[in-house]
């Protein structure tokens, strides 16, 4: 019993059938020329796809530019702690508002 999603895939007679009608669509000498350049871009796809594995695997293998030191982990270079202000002798809200 085949699955019912594959049903409506051509099986049997059905190649000869699409092949015949491929032949009389497009004629005995354009069959060729239309499977090379079906041949040529499966083989450029398969080369683009192989150089971007080899370039996705070259960025993984390769090492990091910065390498981790103690002094840029965490609590190995802090800065200075911050130091308060001291606050301002004035005693109202007017003296501290006001424009000099």
């Amino acid at each position: 019993m085949t699955h019912p999603f594959l049903a409506w895939l051509p099986h049997g007679t059905d190649f000869l059938w699409i092949f015949l009608g491929a032949v009389l669509l497009f004629g005995a000498d354009k069959i060729p020329k239309l499977a090379r350049g079906l041949g040529k871009s499966l083989g450029e796809f398969k080369k683009a796809k192989e150089e971007f594995e080899k370039e996705v695997s070259a960025a993984a293998n390769a090492p990091d530019p910065k390498p981790v030191t103690d002094q840029n982990r965490i609590g190995g270079n802090l800065p200075e702690p911050v130091k308060p202000t001291p606050v301002s002798t004035a005693t109202s809200v007017d003296e501290l508002t006001k424009k000099s």
